[in-house]
């Protein structure tokens, strides 16, 4: 994954410290334990005799840190052990909407913009202090309001430019909606990442029936805004591609949308091969089981849906019917964002662990080294599935 041999030779930046958000805290556990065994299992001398490499190997990484909140709903961030002149990556999810507070007697559970405003109050408490910020946020706040059609708020810009101004260096997120919305901060870090090669071992490792060549499987994009994340998809498996596209009605507005009037199919024939559908997110879920409804009328065989984030706004009911009836076989996605209990349970759903990409992210940037093989999983993505063909892959 990480280039092994150049972080041995590489002196950190600082000492390491995670952030983990109340949002993020039982992810964020999962990733210091990876960077704890790494970290212990470094071969440089120089780790316990450099005073360079003060505070490289711990017991964890974790900081003491807090949001508490007053009565009136206000809150503020807590910092409980010094953070002066670490390296801190501060990590997030505004999606999560378990966690709640009170106020004035009311139960209310957390949205985005509390998320993202207790994300400021925590690079508010350590700015001035710690050596340098790093955000890793894997669900871009805002980021489908990404550009203005009207008279509307540039939401994602602005925050991305408020983040900058408070003064972190690098900002990571993951399958930006669009990503040319870094386009508002040129002149600062961001870094976009997607998980192709989770996604194909998560699958290969739940389905032991697949055929991965170009006469038994088809990389579809349910839109085109998919399309090239397919087309890449397609590409390092080495198999065909199509492409749904989305007849709308202009002419009205339905939950602050144009509605879909139908999915027309751009592509070869899909009779008797499996497919893939992937995708940047699930939302409610309707675009891409009216995908898998398409692909079954055209008599597709196996129908599996990866997104990077499974939000499943309007509940799992749809899915389990959809599955019940044959119309999907699996749903991937990545435990960069809350999962719910009930989610974790379904038994059509198959979960892509991103803990240890993080871990190895948070360790490359802290050695400030090329990130290169991170963001080019190709080789890893060949390597997987030549062991898969090959019966290795466990």
């Amino acid at each position: 994954m990480a280039n092994t041999h150049e972080l041995e030779n590489a002196m950190p930046v600082a000492p390491l410290k995670i952030v983990a958000l109340p949002s993020a805290e039982k992810f964020a556990r999962k990733v210091n334990d990876y960077l704890v065994a790494f970290r212990r299992t470094i071969n440089n001398d120089k780790v316990k005799s450099d005073p360079a490499f003060h505070g490289y190997i711990e017991s964890s990484y974790l900081t003491n840190v807090e949001c508490p909140r007053f009565g009136t709903g206000e809150s503020k961030a807590v910092f409980h052990e010094s953070i002066r002149g670490k390296d801190l990556f501060i990590i997030t999810d505004v999606c999560n909407h378990s966690i709640t507070y009170n106020v004035n007697g009311y139960t209310n559970h957390m949205s985005p913009d509390d998320h993202y405003q207790d994300l400021k109050r925590v690079i508010a408490a350590c700015n001035g202090k710690a050596h340098r910020i790093n955000v890793i946020m894997p669900f871009l706040y805002e980021g489908r309001q990404h550009r203005r059609s009207g008279r509307e708020s540039l939401d994602c810009a602005f925050a991305l430019d408020e983040l900058y101004s408070m003064g972190i260096s690098n900002f990571v997120t993951f399958d930006a909606h669009d990503p040319r919305v870094q386009n508002a901060t040129p002149l600062c870090g961001f870094d976009n990442f997607t998980p192709p090669y989770q996604f194909i071992r998560a699958l290969l490792a739940a389905e032991n029936d697949l055929v991965v060549d170009k006469d038994h499987l088809i990389v579809i994009s349910p839109d085109e805004g998919a399309l090239d994340r397919a087309i890449y998809f397609a590409t390092v498996l080495g198999v065909d591609t199509g492409m749904f596209y989305k007849r709308r009605d202009y002419s009205r507005v339905v939950d602050g949308r144009n509605p879909i009037v139908a999915h027309e199919f751009l592509g070869s024939s899909v009779e008797g091969k499996d497919m893939i559908v992937i995708d940047d997110m699930i939302s409610s879920g309707e675009s891409v089981l009216e995908v898998a409804a398409g692909l079954k009328e055209r008599k597709a065989g196996k129908i599996f849906i990866c997104a990077t984030f499974g939000l499943f706004t309007n509940g799992l009911e749809r899915f389990d019917k959809a599955y019940e009836n044959g119309l999907i076989d699996g749903v991937i996605t990545t435990n960069l964002i809350y999962q719910t209990p009930e989610l974790l349970s379904r038994e059509w759903y198959i979960d892509c662990d991103m803990s240890k990409y993080i871990a190895y992210l948070i360790d490359t940037l802290n050695h400030d080294t090329s990130i290169s093989d991170l963001l080019n999983p190709n080789e890893r993505i060949q390597s997987v599935v030549a062991r898969y063909k090959n019966g290795e892959l466990n």
